[in-house]
């Protein structure tokens, strides 16, 4: 295709795929897109083997890497030991918890050295853990560094000229993406509060349009739509509105090769559009999820979340026990279970390959192109 994403990432379909799955990643860059991998929860050694494995799987198609290097964020600058950061935790939060496993007859007895293992989503968020992760990932053939909340670093920024790799950041309001353009990213992913994990409140819809028009006249950056976008013709209208292509995370989580919890897959894909919830009760910032039992609680009674990360460190332990009694059948965490999922969960009803879902993207999009060429004489 004609466009600039295709250009700058050497692509044969400006579709990307935001993926912590690198079998998706594998697949989406093999069938003409672009998979991008979530690296934010891997410490060096482990993000070392995992794109070890992509380079060997994915026959010299580009890839690229996704951090989370926020700007603000709970003790940023300081130097705060594991064991003060558990400490910190409030006890009525760690009860609330508590709580919900009860009610669900989840024996809930975690001590806090359980919580300890959350502390490398702590690390790498930053500018610190950042620069290790990028380390390990400038010594593969990545072409593209993402950003989720905020302006990248400075060594990312450096970095990516120093090896020709393209930077985007993920912004969800005009002003942030005036922010990134003045701060020198390559590419602006321009999600809607319609987006799975990390979003604002406003509409793709709305979002695309005002981006573009705001950055225009100030510095010609392509834009990647994100934000419910599950399908060619979505892509087409977003690329309509002045975006270059679509970045994509949630449609990619019912595939077959994704590594979601069964039990949150078939969830997904019997939701509707309605039954997801864009709430800060997982990592302290809004962040769309899965409805369930779970999310309701912490919206209807809960405490106010604690700021990122400090809000992981409840959330998160629990919600990997709730994972793993599922999926030996524990009803109550079967009720409970949830992930990160967008509002397109409701167009996402059929579990197929993520190579098949790129191949129906293009297929979709060449349909909606010619309905709306249909409207010209």
């Amino acid at each position: 295709m004609k466009s600039r994403i295709c250009e700058i990432l050497d692509i044969e379909f400006p579709l990307l795929a935001f993926s912590h799955c690198r079998d998706v990643v594998v697949a989406v860059s093999k069938a003409g897109g672009m998979g991008v991998f979530g690296a934010v929860n891997h410490p060096p050694d482990r993000l070392e083997e995992e794109l070890n494995w992509i380079d060997d799987h994915i026959d010299g198609k580009p890839y690229g890497i996704d951090l989370i290097v926020p700007n603000k964020y709970e003790g940023k600058g300081k130097s705060v030991s594991t064991d003060d950061v558990v400490k910190s935790i409030p006890q009525g939060h760690k009860d609330f918890a508590k709580s919900i496993l009860d009610s669900h007859n989840i024996e809930s007895n975690d001590p806090d050295e359980v919580r300890k293992g959350t502390v490398q989503f702590g690390k790498n968020l930053s500018e610190e853990g950042a620069e290790s992760s990028l380390e390990v990932a400038m010594k593969h053939p990545i072409k593209l560094i993402a950003n989720a909340l905020g302006v990248p670093p400075k060594i990312m920024l450096d970095l990516g000229k120093e090896h020709n790799v393209a930077v985007a950041a993920l912004v969800g309001a005009k002003e942030h993406a005036l922010k990134q353009v003045e701060a020198g990213v390559d590419i602006l992913v321009v999600a809607g509060g319609e987006a799975g994990g990390h979003c604002g409140d406003v509409s793709t819809m709305v979002l695309v349009p005002e981006v573009y028009n705001a950055i225009k006249d100030v510095k010609d950056i392509p834009i990647l739509a994100a934000g419910g976008i599950t399908t060619g013709g979505q892509m087409a209208a977003a690329m309509s509105m002045g975006a270059s292509g679509a970045w994509c995370g949630s449609v990619w989580l019912t595939t077959s090769e994704a590594e979601t919890n069964p039990v949150v897959k078939e969830k997904m894909l019997a939701a509707s559009s309605r039954d997801t919830v864009r709430s800060r009760s997982r990592t302290g910032k809004h962040s769309r999820q899965l409805r369930s039992p779970w999310t309701d609680a912490w919206e209807n009674d809960g405490p106010e979340p604690l700021p990122m990360p400090l809000q992981s460190f409840v959330s998160e332990p629990a919600l990997r026990k709730i994972d793993k009694l599922s999926l030996s059948g524990h009803e109550g965490a079967k009720q409970l279970a949830t992930y990160w999922v967008g509002q397109g969960v409701g167009l996402m009803n059929h579990a197929i390959s993520a190579g098949t879902v790129v191949q129906n993207f293009k297929e979709d999009f060449i349909e909606a192109f010619e309905r709306l060429s249909n409207y010209l004489d």
